[in-house]
């Protein structure tokens, strides 16, 4: 059976062979198309730390065709990670190669390790900009939210408090 998933991919420390942040996000695009077929790649944004993290990231997102359950894709997302020098470490550190799964075409999924849709996707706009860009009519199967959506309600200017 083939499944749809939407793939979020950060990075905001070099690596010796991809340099630059953005350039490990884009090989570890390539790569990842080793795990199926990418129908679409956002851009590649540059978006400010978060966290404990102390340098830029680059943020990024792809759709990705894949015979691969959830919790195989999943596994595969670490090997990669590892395989392009991600150790364990504190949450919200610097790291050279972060991918999450954040929608997949059969709706919920929950597991110990893996829930589908990413629990924090929606209160993140280096996640939903990217998104937006290549699937921006998927649904949120928990809210029923377009990505568009999402992404207005997270972005819009708000007024001052009086």
């Amino acid at each position: 059976m083939r499944n749809l998933y939407l793939v979020a991919l950060g990075s905001n420390r070099r690596h010796h062979r991809f340099g630059a942040p953005a350039g490990v996000v884009r090989a570890a695009m390539e790569e990842l198309a080793a795990l199926g077929t990418v129908l679409a790649r956002s851009p590649v944004l540059v978006t400010p730390a978060m966290g404990a993290a102390q340098r830029r990231f680059a943020n990024a997102a792809l759709v990705l065709e894949s015979e691969l359950a959830p919790p195989a894709l999943l596994a595969a997302l670490k090997r990669s990670e590892r395989a392009f020098g991600r150790r364990r470490g504190r949450r919200w550190g610097d790291r050279v190669l972060d991918c999450d799964i954040i929608l997949w075409s059969g709706g919920r999924w929950a597991s110990a390790g893996l829930t589908i849709p990413h629990p924090d996707y929606r209160h993140r706009t280096f996640v939903l900009t990217p998104a937006c860009t290549i699937a921006p009519d998927w649904r949120d199967p928990a809210s029923g939210l377009r990505l568009a959506q999402a992404h207005a309600r997270l972005t819009r200017r708000r007024p001052l408090p009086r």
